[in-house]
């Protein structure tokens, strides 16, 4: 529980808030693209990171939400830099779009964090005919993140900083389809349960992460990429989960949710680090299947064919 909980080694525990694990950074010159920001934890990540001097951009589905969003943080924080941008996660189209649009503009990336992801829903095929779950919260995000590489690589070299790639994934990485992730059986309604689906995507975030770190030390580029959980949180996220209920939980607030976000997008403990599993703004560990590096390589093959 959160509010016993100790801190680790970065100094900063569950209970840690967004605020707290960014104090005293100057995200100034820093720009940063935030998927899903008009809600939850996007939102407070935006907003702190805002606060830190960092130029967000609100990758957002609904641009009337993001604007109001928007307009939110501008109020509270008058040299807030923020942009939206719509972005549809489940819509290979609108991810295409997006980053078209964005890299034609010129503008940099330092960060990227993919934040948006929906739970636990019914079956259901996205735009593209791929299972919902697994075309939002990885594919769309493994394509937006392949479109904007060669502008992350750009800013690196020319900005001479880290770029950092976050990739928001859960704890319910450990609890997905006994193989793991159901290559040949992705959009397959009958054997279909809507947390094991949950729990594919959320493994695809962590074997995502790893590959591109693997990747970028390959290739000898200055950007790092982690997965994370971001901590027991509500937000509207939960509304497939008849189990699970907002008003019961009401304690619990999206600013605690994003404190290991943006520890990871922006703390100078995690430069340098790259291919790892955070939690409670701590180094954590994935599961085994979640550290395959075999695994990881095939999901990127996998994913590389579906968004052709």
């Amino acid at each position: 529980m959160w509010l016993f909980s100790r801190k680790g080694p970065s100094g900063f525990s569950a209970s840690s808030t967004a605020e707290v694990v960014t104090q005293g950074i100057d995200g100034t010159g820093l720009t940063a693209i935030v998927t899903g920001a008009s809600s939850g934890i996007g939102t407070e990540t935006a907003r702190v990171l805002a606060m830190r001097g960092v130029h967000v951009i609100m990758g957002v589905r609904n641009v009337a939400a993001g604007l109001d969003v928007k307009e939110a943080i501008v109020k509270e924080i008058p040299s807030a830099k923020v942009d939206v941008m719509e972005l549809d996660l489940s819509s290979l189209e609108s991810v295409r779009k997006f980053a078209s649009e964005y890299n034609s503009s010129g503008r940099p990336v330092n960060l990227l964090i993919n934040n948006a992801g929906i739970m636990a829903t019914p079956f259901k095929l996205s735009k593209d005919n791929i299972e919902l779950q697994f075309a939002t919260n990885h594919l769309g995000h493994f394509l937006l993140t392949n479109l904007l590489l060669d502008t992350m690589k750009k800013t690196a070299r020319e900005s001479k900083r880290e770029g950092r790639i976050v990739i928001v994934s859960s704890e319910a990485h450990r609890f997905p389809y006994s193989e793991g992730i159901h290559f040949d059986k992705i959009n397959d309604e009958s054997g279909y349960s809507s947390i094991r689906a949950y729990g594919q995507s959320k493994l695809a975030n962590v074997l995502h992460a790893n590959e591109l770190a693997r990747r970028f030390k390959e290739e000898g580029v200055d950007i790092t990429a982690n997965s994370l959980h971001p901590g027991a949180i509500v937000t509207n996220l939960l509304r497939h989960m008849s189990i699970i209920h907002g008003n019961h939980l009401s304690v619990l607030y999206p600013y605690r949710g994003a404190a290991t976000t943006c520890y990871v997008a922006l703390h100078p403990q995690a430069k340098g680090v790259s291919g790892e599993y955070f939690k409670d703004s701590n180094i954590g560990q994935a599961t085994e299947k979640g550290r395959d590096p075999e695994l990881a390589n095939k999901l990127w093959d996998f994913s590389m064919d579906m968004v052709q």
